[in-house]
């Protein structure tokens, strides 16, 4: 039978026959000699061999289209990045790391801020241009409200999609909207720290509908870009492509300190927002300095 890992814990992977059935399945001793370790979201070929208490063994991994190490998963459609626009406010550098970290794992990525029953209009405009203006898709929504909820459940609809964001946020409460069955655990939100508890311990699937899976996943608090390297970083914001035409250095423009760089004179003139290129920048020199430490 063929199935879809949706959690792993303690040597016991689920599987999901696309239907309506979980099975706790032991993953054969030839994946360890080869050094696979099956992963949540992995498309797999699997036997039963208990039908009535649900256990099964996984025979072969099928191959995956793409992998992410942090959270371990694979075969993910698009990623939804959710922070909330106010308690507490969006940390635009997380943001921003995360959708580079999407960027670089080539999955398509957009952007979900939630709590807009908390926040002022204007606060949804100013993050909410920040983000269509260099090339995302924008959804607002209030878990608490209903607001959102089905616009995002149509985006959600056959696709398996991977819900990043840090605590507190309401990833989880999303999920649990959206799919009432996942039950999530929720976190209330520290008064002194204005963060979330890490209410999802570990990365796991589940079916909201026929061919559609939502992962939610552990909160981050950082995100460190292991395989960036400094001087390819600008390929992970979409809006510096079409500006580098104005760059006397062209492809070789890393929009730092060169002169005449149409990168900057757009940040000039308004046209790319001011926490986006600073955040850039701050990455850049993040990455420029770890490059100097390794060599």
């Amino acid at each position: 039978m063929k199935g879809k890992i949706i959690k792993g814990i303690a040597g016991f992977y689920y599987v999901h026959d696309r239907k309506s059935r979980v099975y706790a399945c032991k993953a054969r001793g030839i994946f360890r000699k080869r050094g696979i370790r099956p992963v949540v979201g992995d498309d797999v070929e699997f036997s039963i061999l208990d039908e009535a208490a649900g256990e099964g063994s996984i025979d072969q991994i099928l191959p995956r289209k793409n992998e992410l190490v942090r959270p371990a998963s694979a075969n993910v459609d698009q990623a939804l990045v959710v922070f909330a626009v106010t308690q507490p406010d969006p940390n635009l550098n997380l943001l921003d790391r995360f959708l580079v970290m999407m960027e670089v794992n080539r999955i398509p990525v957009t952007v979900c801020f939630n709590k807009t029953d908390l926040a002022e209009e204007f606060q949804c405009d100013r993050y909410g241009r920040i983000y269509q203006e260099a090339g995302y898709q924008v959804f607002f929504a209030s878990t608490r409200e209903g607001r959102g909820v089905e616009a995002l459940r149509a985006f959600l609809r056959g696709k398996t999609t991977i819900l990043a964001g840090p605590s507190g946020v309401g990833k989880s409460s999303l999920t649990n909207v959206i799919q009432p069955e996942a039950g999530m655990e929720t976190g209330a939100i520290s008064q002194k720290i204005q963060r979330g508890r890490h209410t999802t311990r570990h990365a796991e699937l589940f079916c909201v509908e026929e061919d559609t899976y939502l992962m939610d996943t552990p909160g981050f608090s950082s995100m460190y870009l292991e395989e960036v390297e400094a001087a390819g970083l600008k390929e992970y914001f979409p809006e510096f492509d079409r500006l580098e035409e104005g760059c006397r250095f062209g492809a070789d423009c890393v929009h730092m300190g060169e002169p005449v760089c149409g990168v900057k004179a757009a940040l000039d003139r308004g046209e790319i927002a001011a926490s986006r290129y600073e955040n850039y920048r701050l990455l850049y020199q993040e990455l420029k300095e770890r490059e100097k430490r390794r060599y």
